[in-house]
């Protein structure tokens, strides 16, 4: 039996890509946050995106951004999780947040609902601690924009069962994506390479070694990257760059993941990259 109902929590750059999915997939999708505000301002960014989506031609059919959208309820209330047969989390990258999360949701839906972590960098094993449900929290790290990519890398916690990483795959397999199933650990595979990557290109701009684009020409130039490492950056966000990297470098202990000052500097002046319009570049 498909999943029809699917709980998306946080209303950023990866809920609301993650919403836009499931609805243009067929699922019911309840998406909460914290403030109407933060929802009115996701409601119109899938609008956008849809529209976008549909100029370029990535869908067979041009999707209506109304009927997608009326698949999607918005909401500040958890209570209305209460029928969501699977969860997936996307909050800030900072585990006091996380916890509460968890701890609020467990004791909300069905016993039988699988929680998925879409996290570039916290255990899965540690978030399911907090939950009466170990067996069934699993890591799910979408790539942004989540509409578009095809693949995810899944991560399996201490305790995930192998009936919660069939039922991700299935959920995942729905909304027509491949998994790879990695085991828990710092970083996983993606970011455990990509943080220190993006890290290590944003010291070579600290030490004026090369401006930000010759870094990204470089990458995209001499090793067919679509995209180079600052660039990334800015499509993550340099405040989400900042937040996993320091979680790398608190898990490890090892010196390879200190934060560059540069990018601290930037996240306190506001500089997020393409959400808060300026970051290594400037966007309109």
């Amino acid at each position: 039996m498909e999943i029809q109902v699917v709980g998306v929590i946080g209303a950023g750059v990866m809920g609301i890509g993650v919403s836009q999915n499931l609805a243009q997939t067929g699922h019911q999708v309840i998406l909460l946050d914290v403030s109407e505000e933060i929802l009115e301002r996701a409601k119109q960014a899938i609008r956008k995106n849809i529209r976008f989506q549909s100029f370029f031609g990535k869908n067979a059919k041009a999707d209506n951004p109304e009927d997608i959208l009326q698949k999607i309820k918005f909401s500040t209330n958890y209570q209305f999780l209460e029928t969501a047969e699977f969860i997936i989390e996307n909050t800030t990258e900072k585990w006091d947040i996380k916890k509460e999360v968890y701890a609020r949701i467990d004791n909300i839906c069905p016993p039988e609902s699988v929680f998925a972590a879409n996290t570039s960098a916290i255990s899965i094993t540690r978030i399911a601690s907090v939950t009466k449900r170990a067996d069934k929290v699993v890591g799910i790290h979408f790539m942004n924009p989540v509409p578009m990519k095809p693949m995810v890398e899944m991560i399996r916690g201490y305790h995930t069962s192998d009936a919660t990483i069939a039922t991700a795959q299935k959920m995942l397999a729905q909304m027509g994506k491949e998994s790879i199933i990695v085991n828990d650990a710092p970083g996983f595979v993606s970011n455990r390479v990509l943080m220190l990557t993006i890290n290590e290109a944003i010291f070579l701009v600290q030490d004026q070694v090369a401006s930000a684009s010759e870094v990204d020409r470089i990458f995209k130039g001499c090793f067919g990257h679509k995209m180079g490492p600052l660039e990334t950056a800015d499509l993550i966000g340099l405040d989400t760059i900042l937040f996993s990297i320091e979680v790398l470098y608190e898990s490890f202990n090892d010196s390879k993941y200190r934060p560059s000052p540069l990018l601290k500097k930037m996240v306190d002046a506001g500089l997020h990259g393409q959400k808060s319009g300026q970051g290594f570049y400037t966007y309109n």
